[in-house]
């Protein structure tokens, strides 16, 4: 029985799509792929950061290209679904990796009464930057299925994964926009398990715990490289006592995306966190 248990992931032949690639978690994710043996396609709005990662896994022996995509665009994405399809086939797995925050839709304090004078505070939150971080993050992974999931359905077979976060757990304090967007993801997540469950795709997310990226390293450490107030109050909730690395999501990422591993597994929202969503503080 145990030899016939998938203990490796070989994707040889699937035909992968990653949005956000560009970016340093799902271009991560893309390389990971096409060492596997998958043939990607890359998107992102960065067309260099994806020509680049394309081009770096040529050199390795891999199949991975590079679009530029807006996945806020419909009739620009279906034109870049148009070219996937030429070059490497239909779309067997999608990865809604794009995403994000603004900061005109965060404040400056955890909490009101310790607002000072000058200091954005939620009363300040522009509407435009709210607006701008829900259609990334829920518009920028409904739009994208919408675009590929069609050739899924023609072939009753398809794999989606989404990517949520912490915050859809539990709402951080300062970013309400990406906590709320973050929770549509998920919800979205199941609604899409529920409505494909009969047409043989599966919709999964998984929910990164803390990791440390560009983005948010000024709100981790201070100049001098000693951690923030912040980092100091995530390691006390985080049981494990340290950041997620960006490689420590590609077993959740796989094993979710494997017919053969996960084939009954749909509508599930992985947390991997290094304990985080499970810990109560106490």
């Amino acid at each position: 029985m145990m030899n016939t248990l998938p203990l490796t992931h070989d994707f040889t032949g699937k035909v992968v799509v990653i949005t956000g690639a560009g970016g340093v978690l799902c271009g991560n994710m893309a390389r990971a792929y096409a060492r596997a043996g998958a043939k990607v396609a890359a998107l992102d709005l960065n067309e260099e950061a994806v020509r680049k990662l394309a081009e770096e896994m040529k050199a390795e022996g891999h199949i991975c290209l590079g679009y530029k995509a807006n996945v806020l665009e419909p009739e620009s994405l279906e034109a870049v679904h148009q070219q996937v399809l030429s070059d490497l086939g239909c779309c067997d797995i999608l990865i809604n990796g794009a995403g994000g925050n603004n900061p005109r839709a965060t404040t400056d304090n955890e909490y009101q009464h310790e607002a000072k004078a000058g200091q954005k505070t939620f009363f300040d939150l522009d509407a435009a930057g709210v607006d701008f971080v829900f259609k990334l993050n829920f518009q920028g992974t409904l739009i994208p299925t919408q675009v590929f999931a069609k050739d899924m359905v023609a072939r009753k077979q398809g794999c989606i994964l989404n990517i949520s976060s912490m915050n859809a757990y539990t709402p951080l304090t300062k970013i309400p926009a990406y906590s709320g967007a973050k929770a549509a993801v998920s919800n979205f997540t199941q609604w899409l398990a529920t409505h494909f469950a009969g047409t043989g795709i599966r919709a999964n997310a998984i929910a990164p715990g803390f990791l440390v990226s560009n983005q948010n390293r000024a709100l981790l450490f201070n100049p001098d490289g000693t951690p923030t107030p912040r980092t100091a109050k995530i390691l006390a909730g985080t049981p494990m006592n340290r950041f997620v690395d960006a490689d420590e999501l590609l077993g959740g990422v796989f094993f979710l995306t494997d017919d053969k591993a996960a084939s009954a597994i749909t509508g599930v929202v992985l947390p991997i966190d290094a304990g985080f969503a499970a810990y109560s503080g106490v």
